[in-house]
């Protein structure tokens, strides 16, 4: 391969793409930022003088770019992320230093190419990574039902249920639990008794924020514990 003139570093994003173009002879870098089409960046690098060499990192755009960079002339090597050298200390991470360091890396030969997939393999690949992220989300919602029906003394084993009618029929009798316009209605026949036992009582059949609204009024109407939040809060403002 001859040596090239004009080397590219691509920062590849979804909606956006920023180039550090580097001519060799000169030492001189230009950075342009386009769109997320890779038409368009493959267009800019093929105006370049000739002959001219790109690479970016791979990621989840994928490998179109890197095919129509070849369609139209241009080496480019789709570096792997994982081995593309970083320094300890160097923590600033912008688009513009990235493609700079891509494009130094390119200079130098330090860039760790990876295969570039055609796309009948890439449609393949997604279409197996789709299988099992949707596998994985299956055995989720699985374990999610099997340990909500086990709470209710109902064991599933996973296999598929012939007549849900028999299995509805299985779960012990449920309360009625109210809506949240009707707690208010709730609080009437619990007011005899002492406050925890109707609070015990009440608390359970409540939404989760409804419950904590309620958990905070009760603790802010108790003298004893407004005393202890007002010396926790001077403790907290004398130690600081």
């Amino acid at each position: 391969m001859a040596k090239a003139r004009t080397l590219v570093g691509l920062d590849v994003h979804a909606a956006k793409i920023v180039a550090a173009v580097l001519d060799a002879e000169t030492g001189e870098v230009q950075w342009f930022t386009l769109g997320g089409d890779v038409v368009q960046a493959a267009g800019l690098c093929a105006r370049l003088p000739r002959p001219v060499r790109a690479t970016y990192e791979a990621g989840p755009t994928g490998y179109g770019l890197a095919r129509e960079l070849a369609g139209r002339g241009v080496a480019c090597v789709v570096a792997a992320p994982s081995k593309i050298p970083r320094a300890s200390g160097d923590r600033v991470k912008t688009d513009r230093r990235d493609a700079e360091h891509l494009v130094r890396l390119l200079l130098v030969g330090k860039l760790h190419a990876v295969r570039v997939a055609g796309p009948e393999e890439e449609a393949l690949r997604d279409l197996v990574r789709a299988r099992e992220a949707v596998r994985g989300d299956l055995m989720r919602a699985r374990h999610r039902l099997s340990k909500l029906l086990l709470r209710h003394g109902v064991r599933f084993d996973g296999s598929p249920c012939r007549d849900p009618r028999a299995q509805r029929q299985q779960l012990p009798p449920q309360r009625p639990r109210p809506r949240p316009h009707t707690a208010g209605r709730q609080l009437t026949p619990l007011r005899r008794g002492s406050r925890a036992a109707r609070w015990s009582t009440f608390q359970p059949a409540l939404p989760v924020h409804i419950s904590t609204g309620l958990d905070s009024t009760r603790d802010a109407g108790h003298p004893r514990r407004r005393a202890d939040r007002r010396a926790a809060s001077l403790l907290t403002v004398r130690g600081g």
